[in-house]
């Protein structure tokens, strides 16, 4: 299970966001000291802990919890996400800043604006920036989040990819995961090749996904 993480950041003013702190936290705060930036905030796409940490099957998986000692940073969330992050990673609610669906955060001149995508989980969102789409669990280049856990739901998983197949093809998506090769693909080409894009109706999407 490889994970992706991601750090969004402006060349000018040197700030950045990291998108989904996990595993190795101090690593990761490294690779950004040695790019000559300074972490200024968290982007979480959901709550499971290979994203921002927690238990999971009998593993202490680092996260935020980790980050924000070495970090005192706002971790953006989406509202409906809150509840499931604070039980899973320990962090309080004051330390979550929490969005709604459009939203956009602003890290020096670079505007990210953020989708809401439930599904996979209730609050899952992905981030839009600069033509590029870091999509977390709900899209993969191939497949898509479960929908059979916890918080899961197949009815918004399919409104979520409908709304994500709206994209312009010259998009690149950016995984959370790298379930297939390359690492990231043009929306146009995961559109076209991507079997979770088959169904037309969320009646033949249920046929398929539908618990």
């Amino acid at each position: 299970m490889v994970n992706f993480v991601y750090a969004i950041g402006d060349l000018v003013t040197r700030e950045c966001v990291i998108v989904d702190p996990a595993y190795a936290v101090d690593e990761l705060a490294s690779i950004v000291q040695a790019d000559d930036m300074v972490i200024s905030g968290v982007l979480g796409t959901h709550y499971h802990p290979d994203h921002l940490g927690g238990s999971m099957m009998g593993w202490n998986i680092e996260g935020i919890s980790t980050l924000l000692d070495v970090a005192d940073v706002p971790v953006h969330i989406n509202r409906y996400e809150s509840e499931w992050v604070q039980k899973t990673t320990g962090v309080s609610s004051n330390l979550l800043s929490l969005h709604d669906a459009g939203d956009i955060i602003r890290i020096g001149e670079i505007d990210i604006t953020l989708l809401h995508t439930p599904g996979h989980t209730p609050g899952s969102q992905c981030f839009l920036v600069d033509n590029k789409l870091v999509s977390g669990d709900t899209l993969f280049l191939e497949g898509c989040g479960r929908t059979d856990l916890p918080g899961s739901n197949p009815d918004d998983m399919f409104d979520s990819l409908t709304l994500l197949s709206t994209l312009p093809d010259d998009v690149i998506v950016f995984p959370g995961h790298q379930y297939s090769q390359p690492a990231q693909m043009l929306m146009g080409d995961v559109r076209s090749s991507n079997y979770v894009f088959k169904p037309k109706t969320k009646e033949a999407w249920l046929q398929w996904f539908g618990r």
